[in-house]
């Protein structure tokens, strides 16, 4: 009886995107696995997933979905023959595996992803939960002539709409987004799910930082120390650029070491890195005016995407002195530990329908780093400004908060105070991680659908 009762726990995600960039729905479907769940992902495989959904996990399969073939077509029948294209290999993959208990989708991409989930729910008797990331309509529109009243963009809202109304369940990543799916799209139920860090986000002693720096120097020279000689130092065993360890095993920050700035983006329109990039310009003068007061700064920005070509030929044309920057795309086990490596994080994310949060805060957070992030209509759910984090308008804003921040860094006491204070408010956010908040808000409405 019970192995009969195990095999009817069956779960089916849906990301109608890379599996490797949706992070939200791989802590999905490792807490559905954990809860002894068999689970069906579907997606595209462009980077490497968690090693958690796929090394020695027999009760997950990954059902790649075939790319969409490059063609010559005007813009308005590229966007025909992708929805064609996706909605045939959607359907096919949703045939080849045994009928779950519900589908879990991500939204956006809502078209054409939830009508065919719709019509095969509706067709199999499937429950259908819908985790509203953001509106498909919002983001159509961002890269559109006429924006949210073009006729593309408006059939697409009615479409999510009409397809969202019928799921059997909802999830969402802010309190104003569920407020906005009652209210104006006569949507529910809806349970808030906010984003929360998994435990592989966490601060990290100095030693692994250094060891991190050591793998890092093999690829960017910025990690590099500018010559070896302190290893000519008695007890000197390995030196990068901010580290050295010593014979006896501990590990040093340098004296006047630069300071490390980290981004996360995924190179977007909604994602103006611009915005930074004009920031650190003015950062690279104020530190070549007064040298003695502000540091060295090594900008990390993590990530792909498609402006990423376009920002880095910028990059390479820029002859600063006192800021370096390095576009590494790193492996997911690194990923976290540059975040809790670094001094300071960036965060660029503004939302298209200003109700969904930025998830490369929540690592930062979880990380135990402070982050300056751009400000938009509900970030305040997430970045309070002065108690764990700042929030800025533009990039004179932005600039302002490095030069404050990094003045006689690292010895400031006034942000050595202001450090600590926001230390606090994030060690009380990492209290509640990913596992435990689905634990207490997803996993009873998914165990309804058994």
């Amino acid at each position: 009886m019970a192995e009969r009762q195990l095999k009817k726990r069956n779960a089916c995600v849906i990301v109608l995107g890379d599996i490797g960039r949706s992070p939200r729905m791989q802590y999905h479907t490792q807490s559905l696995l954990e809860d002894n769940y068999n689970v069906d992902i579907i997606g595209y495989l462009e980077t490497r997933p968690l090693d958690a959904l796929t090394v020695a996990q027999p009760k997950c399969k990954i059902h790649e979905l075939p790319a969409v073939p490059v063609t010559n077509l005007t813009p308005k029948l590229k966007l025909l023959f992708k929805a064609i294209w996706q909605t045939l290999s959607l359907l096919i993959a949703l045939i080849s595996i045994p009928r779950p208990n519900f589908l879990l989708v991500q939204n956006p991409p809502g078209i054409p992803t939830l009508v065919v989930c719709y019509l095969y729910c509706a067709l199999t008797r499937t429950k259908l939960a819908i985790d509203w990331h953001n509106y498909t309509y919002t983001v159509l529109a961002m890269g559109m002539a006429g924006g949210e009243q073009s006729r593309l963009s408006r059939l697409t809202k009615r479409l999510e709409r009409y397809f969202g109304s019928k799921a059997h369940t909802h999830f969402c990543v802010t309190k104003a987004m569920k407020e906005d799916l009652q209210r104006n799209w006569n949507i529910g139920p809806v349970t808030v799910l906010y984003d929360r860090a998994p435990t592989q986000f966490h601060p990290i002693e100095l030693a692994q930082k250094h060891d991190l720096f050591m793998k890092l120097s093999k690829d960017y020279a910025q990690f590099m120390p500018q010559c070896y000689a302190d290893l000519k130092q008695s007890g000197v065993l390995e030196s990068t650029a901010l580290t050295q360890k010593m014979a006896n095993g501990s590990v040093l920050y340098k004296p006047q070491r630069q300071a490390v700035l980290v981004s996360s983006t995924s190179w977007t329109p909604d994602e103006d890195f611009g915005i930074l990039l004009q920031a650190l310009e003015s950062y690279e003068r104020i530190a070549l005016e007064q040298p003695q007061l502000y540091p060295t700064l090594l900008c990390i920005i993590t990530g792909k995407g498609p402006q990423k070509a376009h920002y880095e030929a910028q990059i390479a044309k820029l002859q600063w002195q006192k800021v370096s920057i390095v576009t590494p795309w790193l492996e997911p086990e690194d990923y976290p530990s540059i975040l809790a490596s670094a001094d300071l994080g960036v965060c660029l994310h503004w939302s298209t329908s200003g109700l969904d949060l930025p998830m490369k805060v929540v690592d930062m957070f979880g990380s135990g780093l402070p982050v300056c992030a751009y400000n938009f209509k509900c970030l305040d759910e997430l970045v309070k400004h002065g108690e764990n984090g700042f929030v800025f308008s533009d990039h004179q804003e932005l600039a302002e908060q490095l030069r404050i921040w990094f003045e006689n860094f690292p010895n400031n006491p006034s942000i050595i105070e202001t450090r600590s204070r926001f230390g606090r408010s994030l060690q009380e956010f990492q209290e509640l991680r990913w596992r435990e908040n689905w634990k207490q808000h997803a996993a009873p409405v998914l165990e309804a659908f058994l």
